[in-house]
């Protein structure tokens, strides 16, 4: 695997943002800042110039950006190459989620999968988290996501990725140049807030009030099923929302919507529930998350 911290300067650089890179790196922004200072030191000079809650990348930083994609394609190139292939796993395997956990935390995961593993037959069947367990234990699905923790007898639960929660507003609002932002400011603006009869949704009102923010506090202009939906609406200036990081990437990229850090954080996380030793399909499912979460 390539140098850390190359990888932690490689994704800095492509963010030009500190905070931003220790999301995608799940790291803590202390960790990233290290990890970069040790690179400058290294190379005896600044790589970022780091003024006005701006990051740009310096001459020296600009040089080693265009050898570090090099070098992290090759890294990329030569583990492709001397990757084993994987075994074939053929027949159906069926996965139980909620809506949500398939939209933000499988989505990439399942698409990963399926291009491993394209003689399996990918079934996924949608249900609430309380749904999950009996369909797992009698047989109805192979493997079920689930975002709370279980302590059901016969099962295996293996944990997946945490998910950070941010705040999301269009590119101009007035919360969009910030760094992160505590729930009692988000009293001031329009919210559109997902569905509280959702694990997600009432994740996100547990979190207000945990801060001593009530429901009536706030100034809910919609409330809506989906987070596609959600983001639709805050990109059209409905309000401000919050979301998973994990919902947002094409929009960070497009710049149609602009990502703020919660203060306290929140975090959603998710587990996969199985029979042990139940299918073959259903372990390579596992045994590819377990792989996947490393990398």
């Amino acid at each position: 695997m390539a140098d850390r911290r190359l990888r932690v300067f490689y994704t800095v650089a492509r963010l030009l943002s500190f905070t931003r890179a220790a999301e995608a790196l799940h790291m803590t922004q202390p960790a990233v800042t290290f990890q970069i200072r040790q690179l400058e030191d290294y190379f005896d000079t600044r790589l970022f110039d780091r003024a006005h809650n701006r990051v740009r990348l310096t001459a020296a930083g600009r040089k080693v950006y265009q050898y570090a994609e090099r070098i992290l394609e090759l890294y990329a190139e030569m583990e492709q190459a001397l990757k084993a292939p994987a075994p074939a796993v053929n027949g159906t395997l069926t996965l139980g989620a909620s809506a949500p956990i398939i939209e933000c935390l499988l989505r990439n995961l399942l698409r990963d999968f399926k291009r491993e593993y394209p003689g399996l037959d990918l079934r996924l069947k949608l249900a609430d988290d309380r749904e999950i367990l009996p369909m797992v234990e009698s047989g109805e699905i192979d493997v079920g996501a689930v975002e709370s923790n279980t302590n059901a007898e016969n099962l295996q639960l293996e944990p997946g990725l945490a998910d950070h929660m941010v705040v999301i507003a269009p590119p101009r609002h007035p919360l969009a140049g910030h760094d992160c932002v505590n729930p009692e400011a988000l009293a001031r603006y329009p919210f559109v807030c997902r569905d509280q009869n959702c694990r997600t949704g009432e994740l996100i009102m547990k979190y207000m009030a945990a801060t001593g923010l009530s429901r009536d506090a706030l100034n809910i202009s919609l409330e809506l099923g989906s987070f596609d939906a959600i983001k639709d609406a805050v990109e059209a200036g409905m309000g401000i929302a919050i979301v998973p990081r994990s919902s947002i990437g094409k929009e960070l990229e497009l710049g149609t919507l602009a990502a703020v850090r919660l203060d306290p954080p929140l975090e959603r996380s998710f587990f996969f529930v199985s029979r042990p030793g139940d299918s073959h399909a259903a372990e390579a499912l596992l045994k590819f998350w377990r792989n996947y979460g490393r990398e």
